[in-house]
């Protein structure tokens, strides 16, 4: 799975040096590009407008062609930082658009943005339907038309193009637009694939989508299955269209966004594709002598994700385990996989309990584990992860250490264990 950085609120691409600079210290090594930063939503909805002004900061509206000239700044910079860029957008149109005559430009744009990504060595775009002045009856057939062309240019390039959940403006409120439905995002992602003769499409899945339009994150990953490739990690209010850092939308101290079923729908069906953060209203309100340390922030909460989403899989890596815990975080790891990765043993520091038995697991020292063979991995279950693993080292245990954790597993035990005053 690659964490990536999404560029947009973070990087000026009139001066991009020190915003990639920021991605790049703070240890990401992936960029999510937005291509309608050079082409965007706002300034095409000016085209034809007789008070628009006449101005060459955004050339590509006018010649899609220039796109991968003005774009080379940027790539200059990013390829210095040794970062790669896997995953990009199309231009694409604003969402309540009066526009019905853009389509034709729009494929243009999302033609040459196909062709950067070729060159770039960017192998998914994201690429929006056509929407404008189509019909709900016309509506697949015009875009099945769409895409199977944009397809041919694709293979041609070597790049993967991947539909996205959309919302729809209605009378001012944001509802469930195109490929908002799982069933419909299947339908279309494999008609496409199967008209294409190849697996040519994918699925993007944006988070604040899902929590503007109420559906069940966990349902529409586990449908997509395979067939998603990316997820874009954003927080918002459930009503409004924001880009919020993860966990920073809260209402009473709880989410706004339901991220217990994401992360169990994403382990689920072992997602490995882009796990994309998109923060772009958290970034643009921070002070740039703040920046460096949000992005470390950043980096951080995009690398909890990827260690969620990736626990099992986390399991399946070592041959065997023991744990080191025997509380609430042990048997929780025993409800949910203690048949298919049983521990050898659980140990702790509680004295008073060794040579027990806890949820049919026998309960040892520490000093046991001295004992392991080398590839036998320790999992830490117990909230107190980063003393117990300077214990363990102190000790001289020189076996792999991992954490496990278990607030988003498939089920809990909700009658607690006392607490036995004990680490």
């Amino acid at each position: 799975m690659n964490v990536t950085c999404g560029a947009k609120g973070v990087v000026d691409i009139d001066r991009p040096n020190q915003g990639i600079t920021d991605i790049s210290r703070a240890g990401f090594k992936n960029l999510f590009l937005d291509l309608s930063a050079y082409a965007p939503a706002g300034e095409l909805e000016n085209i034809g407008k007789a008070e628009a002004k006449k101005t060459n900061r955004y050339p590509v509206i006018e010649n899609p062609a220039q796109l991968e000239s003005v774009l080379q700044p940027m790539r200059n910079k990013w390829v210095n930082e040794k970062i790669s860029c896997k995953i990009a957008y199309a231009p694409f149109l604003v969402r309540d658009t009066k526009h019905t005559d853009l389509n034709s430009l729009i494929s243009n744009l999302a033609e040459e943005s196909i062709r950067v990504c070729g060159k770039f060595d960017c192998g998914y775009l994201v690429v929006r339907p056509l929407f404008a002045g189509i019909s709900l009856d016309d509506l697949w057939n015009v875009n099945k038309e769409y895409f199977l062309h944009l397809g041919v240019i694709a293979k041609e390039n070597n790049v993967m193009i991947l539909l996205e959940n959309q919302c729809k403006d209605v009378n001012g409120h944001l509802v469930r637009g195109i490929c908002a439905d799982r069933f419909m995002a299947v339908e279309w992602v494999d008609a496409l694939n199967a008209e294409a003769g190849e697996e040519r499409f994918g699925f993007c899945m944006d988070v604040g989508v899902c929590n503007i339009c109420g559906q069940n994150m966990y349902d529409f990953a586990k449908a997509l299955d395979h067939r998603l490739k990316a997820v874009i990690l954003r927080d918002c209010n459930g009503d409004q269209e924001t880009a919020m850092l993860p966990f920073t939308c809260v209402n009473k101290c709880q989410p706004q966004t339901d991220w217990l079923n994401l992360i169990r729908g994403l382990r689920e069906i072992g997602f490995d594709g882009e796990l994309v953060i998109n923060m772009e209203d958290t970034a643009a309100v921070f002070s740039p002598i703040l920046r460096p340390g949000l992005m470390q922030l950043a980096k951080s909460v995009a690398d909890y994700f990827k260690w969620q989403i990736e626990i099992e899989s986390l399991l399946k890596k070592y041959p065997s385990r023991v744990l080191f815990g025997a509380g609430n975080m042990c048997r929780n790891y025993m409800k949910n996989y203690g048949k298919q990765y049983p521990p050898l043993y659980t140990c702790d520091n509680n004295k008073s309990i060794w040579g027990t038995e806890f949820c049919g697991l026998e309960i040892k020292a520490p000093e046991t584990l001295k004992e392991l063979p080398e590839d036998c991995v320790i999992f830490i279950c117990n909230i107190y992860y980063r003393e117990i693993q300077a214990q363990l080292r102190e000790m001289g245990i020189q076996n792999p250490i991992e954490f496990f954790n278990d607030e988003y597993m498939p089920s809990f035990y909700f009658d607690r264990v006392e607490d036995r005053g004990c680490k």
